[in-house]
């Protein structure tokens, strides 16, 4: 059976897309499930690991270095940088190419021998440099190359996310992707037609385009800060009310990539010193014993299971006890919603400005895609903006493999 794939290399999380004569399909990358998250943990000692379970091997203490992110490495144009892992320097293209053979592994594991792959791209890796641009998309398409793809295309992620959409318009249609990431919210406004879908490029059909830095990590923040934090002192006060608790110690552990300097001796020291003056030592006795056990990151995951929980429920349980030693805590849908307005406000004026790009509010449709596209809050905001519009889930990945069937075959 002939087999068309299609990847979507995220910020945050990848997939891997199949069709074959029937509907596409991602496969699953990681004990059954359909993404994996962008993360390679490369140890001092011992084999690489992927996804889930380099987050694991990290947050359980194991020493190497976690590396997340890597696309960013494309954009920056870092990516014959080289950097220090496993005791030795390495360059970025080596780390994304193990993190592609990875997904070529299960990718063979579910159907082997598939050599044409599209890869999904933002509409700019890189703002106002096409040349820079078009250097990270040739790096991209040489790492798959290097990973066995003989035929390498690629497609807009916007565009991609509408495709399967397209096969069912029977006239043109103006659609509003709105791409809410780990680390970015990217808005495009695409053009799509049973005539377009038959177009190699669709750069044309891009009508317009914008990104934010502000993503789930985000979103995650805030409810840490909201709902987890003043459990471990955060909003409390030293010397009889005189002075607040510094704040900066809990952005760092709210924060993933900051975490680790919390670990450091010297941060350990002044967290431990502010137990003498503090008014709830109970509160900042939590925050000391993160530290010491190095907890942040179960922490942080916690809160993004919360997360996850609240985009279905309307409360979530955080589980504190065990890792701090505090309550467990109900977080309310309602609060999250609360501490999320500032940065909706963001995504509804990048809309905003999207469509006043293309100098118009005919939109069709709304797809929403991306880590945190399941928010109730989101769907709202967007229901907010176009009145009446359909609102819909879309997936980039699923198109790509439509995209490599419609191009290959």
């Amino acid at each position: 059976m002939t087999g068309y794939c299609g990847i979507d290399f995220g910020t945050s999380n990848s997939t891997v897309s199949l069709a074959g004569e029937g509907a596409a399909r991602l496969i699953a990358l990681e004990e059954g499930a359909l993404t994996l998250p962008s993360a390679v943990f490369w140890p001092n000692d011992g084999p690489l690991s992927f996804g889930r379970a380099a987050i694991a091997t990290y947050v359980e203490g194991d020493e190497g270095r976690l590396m997340r992110g890597l696309k960013s490495t494309l954009g920056l144009g870092l990516i014959d940088e080289r950097t220090a892992v496993g005791g030795r320097a390495v360059t970025f293209r080596e780390v994304l190419t193990r993190f592609f053979k990875h997904l070529r592994s299960r990718l063979d594991a579910e159907m082997p021998g598939v050599t044409k792959v599209i890869l999904g791209r933002p509409v700019h890796f890189v703002d106002g440099d096409s040349a820079a641009d078009a250097a990270a998309e040739a790096a991209l398409g040489a790492i798959a190359k290097t990973c066995g793809f003989a035929e390498v295309g690629f497609q807009f992620e916007p565009i991609a996310a509408a495709l399967r959409y397209e096969e069912t318009v029977q006239a043109e249609e103006i659609v509003l992707i709105v791409d809410i990431g780990g680390g970015t919210s990217d808005v495009s406004l695409v053009r799509v037609s049973p005539t377009r879908a038959k177009a190699a490029d669709r750069a044309a059909d891009v009508l317009g385009n914008g990104g934010i830095r502000l993503g789930g990590t985000d979103f995650d923040r805030s409810l840490s800060l909201a709902e987890v934090m003043p459990h471990l002192g955060h909003g409390s006060t030293l010397s009889q009310g005189k002075t607040l608790l510094p704040n900066h110690y809990f952005l760092d552990l709210a924060t993933w990539h900051r975490i680790n300097s919390l670990y450091a001796p010297r941060k350990l020291v002044e967290i431990k010193g502010l137990m003498a003056d503090a008014d709830r030592p109970d509160l900042v006795g939590r925050l000391v014993q993160v530290t010491e056990t190095r907890a942040g990151h179960a922490l942080a995951m916690e809160v993004e299971a919360a997360k996850i929980t609240l985009s279905s429920a309307e409360a979530a349980r955080l589980m504190l006890k065990p890792i701090c030693g505090g309550p467990n805590p109900m977080a309310l849908r309602s609060r999250f919603e609360d501490v999320l307005a500032p940065g909706l406000a963001r995504i509804a004026a990048l809309i905003a400005e999207v469509l006043a790009q293309a100098e118009t509010t005919q939109v069709g449709t709304v797809f929403l895609t991306g880590g945190s596209s399941d928010l109730p809050a989101l769907r709202a905001l967007v229901t907010q903006l176009l009145p009446g519009v359909a609102i819909m889930l879309g997936s980039v990945g699923a198109g790509l493999a439509l995209e490599a069937r419609r191009r290959f075959a």
